[in-house]
């Protein structure tokens, strides 16, 4: 009978417990200021699939550069449903370069790195709809949110050799390509991490979460198959998130 009561206040303090931390949870999110905006900040891979267009003779990006490009991407969201899940529309634009010896043919065939240099720009716009499924996180203190994005790229581009646009037969190595995106990730919601610092983060600037987060991306960019350079890539970003 001693051993069942023990028990029995056992259960009865972790219930306790457990209440507690749901009200708390329920009296934050309550205090919290009203949320609107996502700003995302975000370095990756790009490596563009150049050498996959078709009817390309040999590998030009990769016998040229060594590797992918790092990507730099800034991106803002208008949150416009907030209930089950957040939803939004979102803005990216990113910057990466990459520059290398030219090569030059050689008289007897075969070629060799020339003096010059030869490089690639790119500036990736996407504009994106986004859904989190935040309730775990906001109503039960799950910090990991998931969460998907998909829409439309375009990609201006620069094709450079001694830091000027390259011109081959009366053409310049510069416009911009199409194309359509998919992105699936997962959010760590730091909030747990010291919650009394969130809530003054949040009084003091406004920032209702702020976020870790890993993505992986999934680009088709060829002018949706019309043919042409194609600048589809698939790879791994990691960064900072405000939500505010």
């Amino acid at each position: 009978m001693k051993r069942a009561g023990l028990w029995g206040a056992v259960l009865s303090l972790a219930m306790v417990q457990i209440a507690s931390a749901q009200a708390l949870q329920v009296a934050q999110n309550r205090s919290e200021s009203p949320r609107s905006s996502m700003l995302e900040v975000k370095l990756g891979s790009y490596l563009p699939m150049i050498d996959s267009e078709p009817g390309l003779t040999g590998t030009p990006y990769a016998s040229t550069f060594d590797g992918a490009m790092l990507l730099l991407e800034v991106q803002g969201e208008a949150q416009f449903y907030q209930g089950f899940g957040t939803a939004s529309v979102g803005l990216s634009v990113g910057y990466a370069e990459k520059f290398a010896r030219a090569t030059q043919l050689l008289p007897g065939g075969g070629t060799a790195p020339s003096a010059d240099s030869t490089g690639i720009r790119v500036v990736p716009v996407r504009l994106l709809a986004v859904y989190r499924f935040d309730v775990a996180a906001n109503e039960w203190g799950v910090p990991l949110v998931p969460y998907v994005k998909a829409g439309l790229v375009g990609i201006p581009y620069w094709m450079l050799k001694s830091g000027d646009v390259e011109e081959f037969a009366g053409e310049r190595g510069s416009g911009v390509r199409v194309g359509y995106q998919a992105t699936l990730g997962m959010s760590l919601q730091l909030d747990f991490l010291d919650r009394r610092f969130a809530r003054d983060f949040d009084s003091g600037l406004g920032v209702n979460h702020s976020y870790l987060f890993a993505e992986y991306t999934w680009a088709n960019v060829d002018n949706f198959g019309t043919g042409g350079l194609v600048l589809s890539h698939r790879g791994w970003f990691f960064g900072l998130g405000l939500e505010y």
